[in-house]
């Protein structure tokens, strides 16, 4: 569980769509994606609920898709070197507020389109990211910045709401030299899987 209660700004419903300058709409976003960054979702609870006890001291975390960035938070009130990214025009203002509503410093932030390299971001022991994976395509594309981004040993913690393309990012970290922790358990009926991977690490 998380412990510590968080307060959090989200939107109010799921129709809301506002892009006057078209920002969203020159990254891709369409009315219908608008708004989803602005939500919590229950992938997104459960990623945050794993980071309150993961191992954080000396690591450099990234955190992909971080909406209103609940995982993220939860990081720093405990210390650790994180820096979330989104691709949403409204989700550093978001991180932001919610930074400010739990009484932290602000998170450090970078705009992040997977699809255009960011030399600047470097490279990190762990890589974060809740539920992210709703679209044809993602899979390929997360698997590419992960491969990228990851550091020679890195962890990976993924949470997903049982989406179909789960198991072909899966596949793909695996040929990228990544070894599977934990995954989906067929028999399970909870909503929501978490996927751990690993590389570099000896086997204990």
């Amino acid at each position: 569980m998380l412990g510590d209660p968080y307060r959090l700004r989200v939107l109010s419903d799921r129709q809301q769509y506002a892009d006057p300058d078209g920002d969203a709409e020159r990254v891709g976003i369409s009315s219908a994606q608008w708004p989803l960054f602005g939500q919590l979702w229950p992938a997104g609870q459960t990623l945050a609920e794993a980071m309150g006890s993961d191992p954080v001291a000396g690591r450099r975390i990234l955190e992909l898709g971080c909406g209103i960035g609940l995982a993220s938070l939860v990081l720093q009130r405990r210390g650790a070197d994180v820096l979330a990214t989104d691709i949403h025009p409204l989700a550093e203002t978001f991180l932001a507020y919610n930074a400010a509503l739990n009484g932290l410093a602000a998170v450090p932030f970078r705009r992040f389109d997977w699809s255009r390299a960011r030399p600047d971001l470097g490279h990190f022991d762990l890589i974060i990211a809740g539920d992210v994976l709703y679209e044809r395509g993602q899979a390929q594309a997360l698997a590419e910045v992960i491969l990228h981004y990851a550091a020679a040993e890195a962890e990976v913690v993924l949470t997903d709401a049982r989406r179909s393309y789960a198991p072909r990012l899966a596949a793909l970290l695996i040929e990228g030299g990544f070894v599977q922790r934990t995954g989906v358990d067929a028999a399970s009926r909870t909503p929501v899987a978490t996927w751990r991977f690993e590389r570099g690490r000896r086997p204990t």
